[in-house]
């Protein structure tokens, strides 16, 4: 059974602009894959209607065989916890050094102090942080900012990864070391989805590639490049 499916989904905002068009795919449990294509493509799209920021026009989100959009607004939350998601921009709040910006994602599922406690070091270890978990955003590079905000969405232990843009705003070197961890995670099983526009990363990583362009996907390749 898939894990995620798009079934015709079609999206298109109040000034007419239409961002997805009858766009259908599947992925399965597990999987690695990129969804690549030009700025105002459609990416980010994807990722706001998987994550119930937004809804769609017409067509059907299902998340293990759950209609994303017919959750109710209380269990919402409980859907999220399964999603961990890593945005371009990090997301973190400078007044609250780095073990407190992770422990917001497990503060948020009520969590108590033992197990916040057992599981930051875990995943700052994870993502090769462990001495900087005192440290404030301030004093991390942009590559480091990163790896906190992979962290804090895996402190959930969610069953899939998704990265919008997230190498976006880091440098190169910085870029290869996210991308290493998100194989990594991936190895241990969790599912990943990747916006972004990095040629560079999605060519050497020869993983599963989704090409969408003006909102239709042009292709949908495994062991794919960039640009076909």
């Amino acid at each position: 059974m898939p894990q995620i499916e798009f079934i015709n989904v079609s999206k298109e905002y109040e000034h007419g602009s239409v961002a997805l068009d009858n766009v259908s795919f599947q992925i399965d449990p597990g999987e690695f894959v990129f969804v690549v294509g030009p700025s105002g493509a459609g990416k980010s799209t994807i990722v706001k209607l998987l994550i119930r920021e937004e809804f769609p026009n017409s067509g059907q989100i299902l998340v293990n065989d759950e209609d994303v959009s017919m959750i109710p607004q209380e269990h919402v939350h409980d859907y999220r916890r399964k999603i961990g998601v890593v945005f371009q921009d990090f997301k973190l709040l400078e007044s609250r050094n780095i073990f407190e910006n992770v422990a917001i994602a497990l503060e948020v599922t009520d969590a108590n102090d033992h197990e916040i406690k057992n599981v930051i070091p875990n995943v700052l270890n994870m993502v090769g942080l462990s001495s900087k978990m005192f440290m404030y955003p301030r004093q991390l590079s942009g590559g480091e900012k990163q790896r906190v905000s992979i962290a804090r969405a895996l402190a959930h232990e969610p069953d899939i990864l998704v990265a919008d843009e997230a190498t976006g705003m880091i440098d190169p070197d910085s870029s290869d070391t996210v991308v290493e961890i998100l194989e990594k995670v991936n190895s241990l099983g969790t599912t990943i989805l990747m916006a972004t526009h990095d040629q560079k990363i999605v060519d050497k990583l020869k993983k599963r590639v989704i090409r969408i362009e003006t909102g239709k996907i042009v292709s949908d390749k495994k062991g794919g490049k960039y640009r076909g």
